[in-house]
């Protein structure tokens, strides 16, 4: 039986055969069981390389972090993750002069935690606002009909576990946005967050 260990963009943590290409840490989620008891346990939520200077991790081990996993970094941002400075620094230090490019001065990891926070859940839930879809730039993701879009290339793509399937025009209007405000304005300030192979029209399915 697979883990419960598989983020969707609404942030939610699932059980699936699916793999993912990015890891994510939110601290110790796990009981001795392997059975997940909370949803995070700290502020700090980082998405990591899957491998790093060769070390190998027993999947939830006792009292150690709970490894997470996502199709990509633009699923991660979605649920309200950032680069991390130690496995990802050249991606963490791109993230951090686009955030402060974004509100105009420098800031540190613990400050973007905390605006990551405030932005990403609302009374334990996740947190969204609404805007004009055509505002919007590539690598962010919306919510329609219930299900996860990726906008990218002047389209909207749905996403699954296995990757992103069905393609549609982005044609205006309002739309709930999953990628916490934060992490919008870093990306339209230049951060260009990564996607899975299937989000490349060659990939995708039409």
């Amino acid at each position: 039986m697979p883990l419960q260990n598989r983020v969707t963009p609404f942030g939610a943590i699932v059980a699936t055969p699916e793999r993912g290409t990015i890891l994510g840490n939110r601290g110790v989620l796990h009981d001795d069981a392997r059975t997940l008891v909370r949803p995070w346990q700290v502020r700090r939520w980082i998405c990591c390389k899957l491998h790093y200077k060769g070390r190998r991790r027993v999947m939830m081990t006792p009292r150690s972090y709970t490894e997470l996993f996502f199709l990509d970094e633009a699923t991660a941002f979605a649920a309200g993750h950032r680069p991390c400075f130690e496995c990802r620094r050249a991606a963490a230090l791109a993230f951090q002069a686009c955030w402060a490019k974004a509100v105009g001065e420098a800031t540190d990891a613990d400050a973007m935690d905390r605006a990551l926070e405030a932005d990403r859940k609302e009374h334990r839930r996740k947190k969204t606002y609404t805007t004009d879809a055509r505002g919007l730039p590539d690598g962010v993701f919306v919510t329609l009909d219930g299900a996860a879009w990726l906008l990218r290339g002047g389209r909207m793509l749905r996403w699954t576990h296995a990757g992103y399937t069905e393609s549609r025009a982005i044609d205006g209007g309002a739309v709930d946005v999953l990628t916490p405000r934060s992490t919008v304005a870093v990306i339209a300030a230049g951060y260009a967050p990564g996607v899975h192979t299937s989000a490349f029209p060659s990939s995708r399915l039409a």
